[in-house]
């Protein structure tokens, strides 16, 4: 980064969000929270030349706000908040408020630009039908989620209180469906070549290839590494001195790696390929889990090299 670069930092909250600019001025630095603010933060940045922007994912708040300065062509990194609040207390930040939490993600940008990786760190921009899509599979994921908490309080329910609970995974049962087939229908409206070819590997399924979809848009984009890493499943060194820790996995996409693990289980069972791996890795003395891990991010980096060169499964290509 040179000493002339602008970053911005952006600290989001529900109705309004703070903002932090380095390497130039910027007035009015606290903004809405809505449509109309979006637009007017975005056209006041973009005179500025600014190198990046980062903000925090907070839930959902930030995702209409990201797409605005993206859309002026601005670069803009979204960032777990937990490697913000670590940031802020490697720098002796204790404090914490909107404003100082603006300022620290634009001194974290300022970090960050000086990173090689930096491509793999951008927020890519999504359009409608993107976020349409991912709209409706974090509603089936929630549906999910509601219907297996009802069949558990089920089995404890005494006899008055069961026909309510009945009912509910009835009514729940019916809105999966129906978001099921809506969702379906938008992958084969809006994505039904990219559908095909992911659905072309044993053990992607609907919900395995519209999530990949939505939420992993960078799939095809950026290297084997960045990819495993992105998701979470790269092995991180744990090591110091003479001593060599156990590697582990951490972070990344948690419902992306939910999925992959699904997948990965079918696939270890019926795709020979896989299943050859996947022994070759027991008979060696690896843990199961941690054969399976080493599985997904085959599978991980198997699928990104389909969308990359945009061939589908090929299972001459991965003979045992």
């Amino acid at each position: 980064m040179s000493i002339t670069s602008v970053v911005v930092g952006i600290d989001v909250a529900k109705a309004h969000v703070d903002v932090w600019v380095l390497g130039a001025k910027l007035d009015g630095q606290r903004f809405d929270n809505d449509a109309e603010a979006h637009s007017a933060l975005a056209a006041a940045l973009k005179p500025l030349g600014v190198a990046l922007v980062v903000m925090e994912a907070t839930g959902g708040y930030e995702a209409t706000l990201a797409c605005a300065p993206q859309a002026a062509g601005l670069p803009v990194a979204v960032i777990n908040p937990r490697q913000a609040r670590d940031f802020a207390k490697s720098m002796g930040r204790l404090a914490k408020t909107d404003r100082i939490d603006a300022r620290m993600l634009a001194q974290f940008a300022g970090v960050l630009l000086r990173r090689d990786d930096l491509g793999s760190l951008i927020s890519p921009l999504a359009d409608k039908e993107q976020q349409a899509l991912a709209a409706m599979v974090t509603r089936r994921r929630q549906l999910v989620a509601m219907m297996l908490s009802e069949r558990q309080r089920l089995q404890l329910a005494i006899a008055i209180v069961r026909p309510s609970i009945e009912a509910m995974i009835e009514a729940i049962r019916k809105q999966l469906d129906d978001v099921e087939v809506q969702m379906a229908g938008h992958v084969q409206a809006h994505y039904a070549e990219l559908d095909k070819l992911l659905r072309s590997a044993v053990g992607i399924g609907p919900v395995a290839s519209a999530t990949l979809i939505a939420e992993l848009p960078e799939l095809g984009k950026i290297n084997r590494r960045e990819i495993a890493a992105l998701v979470g499943v790269a092995p991180i060194a744990n090591d110091s001195g003479n001593t060599r820790g156990r590697r582990r996995v951490q972070g990344g996409r948690f419902e992306i790696r939910r999925v992959l693990y699904m997948a990965t289980l079918t696939a270890a069972r019926y795709n020979p390929a896989n299943k050859c791996f996947y022994d070759r890795l027991w008979a060696a003395g690896k843990l199961p889990k941690v054969a399976l891990v080493a599985c997904m991010r085959k599978r991980l980096t198997t699928l990104n090299a389909m969308v990359k060169t945009n061939k589908p499964w090929d299972k001459s290509l991965h003979g045992a």
